[in-house]
């Protein structure tokens, strides 16, 4: 029997505090390797990060980080490029971001992404909000604005990594200064915009949790 096998089926950490996003990437690698090893068990980290604007392997190029990185730093934001999926996005508090690190049964990259998507949508539903998918983008919607990124990877043993962001009650306006993931034609949201009022971020993550076990088993 491998040693994984006794390993617990899932391990939830809500970091605390906001989290330079450079910390939060050498802790997803530690885990990567571990979980490799069969010496940790899959884990979810859920965490804020302080203003960051990341880049992923599909940007080509620095064109959607708007007037470009002196310029997003001389904001306050750190600028990272990342080794996960998509363009340029950004993330700051108010946001709930959620870093699964799970070994997949099967590695099916479309399907993981439309499971991470269902958590969201569950979880907005939860909210009355009508959430969905768009035919041509990766992520979460709501009436035409984008109110959750998606981007991860996928390393050896089927492991994954990165994974969501989540718009709850972040200042928007950091968005208007690049072109997130890349998509010009449609808007960012969040919880708090939809529903015109705050919404207290530990009550969304047990909301996220629960629909997080239900779709991933």
């Amino acid at each position: 029997m491998e040693l994984e096998e006794y390993i617990a089926p899932l391990d939830v950490r809500r970091l605390p505090g906001l989290v330079p996003y450079a910390e939060a990437w050498e802790v997803q690698k530690e885990l990567v390797r571990l979980r490799k090893k069969g010496l940790a068990p899959d884990t979810f980290l859920l965490l804020e990060h302080p203003p960051v604007y990341t880049v992923g392997r599909a940007a080509k190029d620095a064109a959607n980080l708007g007037a470009g990185e002196e310029y997003l730093r001389a904001l306050g934001a750190e600028v990272f490029w990342s080794d996960r999926g998509g363009d340029a996005t950004f993330h700051g508090p108010g946001q709930i971001v959620g870093y699964p690190i799970l070994r997949l049964k099967v590695l099916d990259t479309h399907g993981y992404l439309r499971d991470l998507e269902e958590v969201l949508i569950r979880v907005l539903g939860d909210y009355g909000l009508g959430a969905g998918r768009h035919p041509d983008y990766t992520g979460v919607w709501v009436a035409g604005s984008k109110i959750a990124a998606i981007g991860v990877k996928f390393s050896s043993g089927r492991i994954t990594s990165h994974g969501f962001a989540l718009n709850v009650t972040t200042d928007l306006s950091w968005f208007d200064r690049i072109t997130p993931c890349g998509i010009e034609e449609f808007g960012v949201t969040s919880l708090a915009r939809e529903l015109g009022r705050e919404v207290p971020l530990a009550e969304v993550e047990e909301r996220i949790v629960t629909r997080f076990r239900e779709v991933f088993g």
